[in-house]
């Protein structure tokens, strides 16, 4: 990789052009120059390789098989029918493997060539989408809760966080330039960028919006979290919470997930000065040094959470008030058809959310769900009837607005194509999540997407024995202990450690509110089943009513009771 460090990078990178145009014009390489390796994050896309054949290839004497994975920012993870189809087309036309629905509610694409990485931009922007900071050292995509109770509610919140995300943009026109043709203007690469400064941000920064009782955001797990409180049907304002993040080192305890604290409420015309406060405090006070203690979540525990709020407080220009009782009852998706008011096979307009097994989206093996969801927004678009399709955080999909005509018809499609898997699926299944790993984040150490099904069939098996097929118990598995798949949220979850060999953590809730134990270290599928076998065990003989998998094996002492946000409330003064 490049000698230099990634805040050189940035500082010399002309605000973000580097010498990308030239890496993309040379021939002889399906790679970029190593310091555009970096820059082209900030424009949504990361270079990989193939690792299941790198091996292979270095032995044949050839450079490995570059490709590039590119991500969109979609605020809340909603796009149209229209927009649906084109990007359907997309992935078929430049990229392999589908389409994929990310944690983030974004869509990647994978496997796209250099001398087709410039078309595939351009038609991911004619479908008035765009891939602009959807990686690199800056605000990423907004998630924001998709399964709303009240859809009134739900507008309101979305179109505050995709007015979050604009303000929150770059100001470099590098994009526009290298992407879509927009003429250089003489001495551009010096823009100002009030909000990122110089050299944008010490690491990513990510944001959510929940709206309780429903989690599915896992906004602890946000640098800056935002907690609708709605009163009458009506958005009154937000909780505010700071610095979350789930990325780690294996064996190095100076890196760490970490909660969120919520520090107070903001009404809704405070929202963007309150989180531009908190994104340029972290730009002017984090590290800057130690990329791996880069994360606002470090900067908080280092300078202290008072001092932190108090300096948001002067940058917004106003005191926080203080935080507003909130509750939430879990952090998964609801399946099926919800009503606009929230109860199941109403009348008028409801949401059909459908389980997309880590979030992949394609045709094979005589399952053909692209096809399918591709008939659906076929649809819709005919119609013309204000439908959409959102993306979940836990890499769902809902088929949201269907108006009540049209329902017999999605049914029959969903029916058709066999993507109603939430029907049979067991808690397990529908809730479990999975990075992308292997073969192409250079990250990854262990499978998690690939060996997802695998594994949930053998847990399942397990779970059966022991009379607990309906026990809804979150599982998550990742490649590598940085945390894509909010493992530490799992109640049950596997963290790569090497090719087959996971740490085994347990202990988190249901609700997104506390984090999880390391219970086994790098063990391998029979010893994590072993472990899990007698635990099932005890939870399906002494466990009460209703009483989480989490909050049992914290009970009766299974793991340690680690610190949690309490149902009602946390601030910096809670017990």
């Amino acid at each position: 990789m490049s000698s230099h460090s990634v805040e050189d990078i940035k500082q010399h990178s002309a605000r973000l052009r580097g010498t990308l145009l030239e890496s993309l014009a040379n021939p002889v390489t399906g790679a970029l120059n190593e310091d555009d390796q970096t820059l082209i994050k900030y424009h949504g896309s990361y270079q990989q390789d193939d690792r299941d054949i790198r091996e292979e290839r270095r032995l044949a004497k050839l450079e490995p098989a570059y490709a590039f994975m590119i991500r969109t920012r979609t605020p809340g993870g909603v796009v149209t029918p229209a927009q649906w189809l084109a990007l359907d087309a997309i992935a078929t036309t430049y990229a392999e493997r589908g389409l994929r629905i990310t944690t983030r509610q974004a869509f990647q694409f994978h496997g796209v060539i250099k001398t087709e990485l410039k078309s595939t931009m351009q038609a991911i922007n004619a479908a008035l989408i765009d891939t602009l900071a959807a990686c690199g050292d800056v605000n990423r995509n907004v998630a924001v809760a998709a399964n709303p109770l009240q859809s009134a509610a739900h507008a309101t919140v979305h179109a505050q966080a995709a007015a979050l995300s604009e303000h929150l943009l770059p100001n470099t026109r590098a994009y526009y330039e290298i992407w879509l043709d927009e003429e250089r203007v003489a001495g551009s690469g010096g823009e100002e960028e009030p909000v990122y400064g110089a050299t944008y941000l010490p690491r990513k920064f990510k944001i959510g919006f929940a709206i309780p009782p429903y989690n599915d955001v896992d906004v602890f797990a946000q640098d800056l979290g935002f907690i609708a409180v709605i009163e009458d049907g009506i958005v009154a304002g937000y909780n505010v919470s700071i610095g979350g993040g789930m990325g780690a080192t294996h064996g190095d305890p100076e890196t760490y997930p970490r909660l969120g604290d919520v520090i107070g409420f903001v009404t809704p015309e405070q929202l963007i000065a309150v989180a531009e406060a908190v994104v340029t405090a972290q730009r002017d006070f984090g590290n800057r040094v130690l990329r791996k203690r880069a994360r606002l979540k470090y900067t908080i525990d280092d300078r202290g959470l008072d001092w932190f709020k108090g300096e948001v407080e002067r940058r917004a220009g106003f005191l926080l008030k203080p935080a507003r009782p909130f509750d939430f009852v879990h952090n998964g998706d609801r399946f099926g058809w919800i009503d606009s008011d929230g109860n199941e096979d109403g009348d008028g307009r409801a949401h059909l959310t459908l389980r997309v097994v880590a979030g992949r989206i394609w045709d094979r093996d005589g399952v053909n769900h692209l096809t399918g969801l591709r008939e659906i927004a076929r649809v819709l678009d005919d119609a013309g009837d204000g439908a959409q399709f959102r993306l979940t955080p836990n890499q769902n999909l809902v088929i949201a607005g269907v108006p009540a005509a049209l329902r017999a018809r999605v049914d029959a499609l969903v029916a058709e194509h066999d993507l109603d898997t939430h029907v049979s699926a067991t808690p397990l299944k529908k809730n479990a999540l999975a990075c992308v790993a292997l073969p192409t984040c250079g990250l990854a150490m262990a499978e998690a997407e690939r060996y997802l099904p695998e594994l949930t069939d053998k847990v399942q098996s397990l779970l059966d024995t022991h009379g607990l097929r309906d026990a809804p118990i979150h599982l998550r598995i990742s490649g590598c202990p940085n945390g894509c798949s909010r493992p530490y949220l799992g109640e049950i979850a596997l963290v790569g450690k090497a090719p087959g060999r996971y740490n085994l953590m347990l202990g988190a809730d249901h609700r997104g509110q506390r984090l999880n134990t390391l219970y086994r270290e790098n063990i391998d599928e029979a010893r994590i089943l072993e472990a899990l076998d007698p635990v099932f065990a005890r939870y399906s003989a002494e466990r009460v009513d209703d009483e989480g998998f989490g909050d049992f094996l914290v009970r009766v002492g299974i793991v340690p009771s680690r610190p949690a946000i309490p149902l009602q409330l946390r601030t910096e003064n809670a017990a």
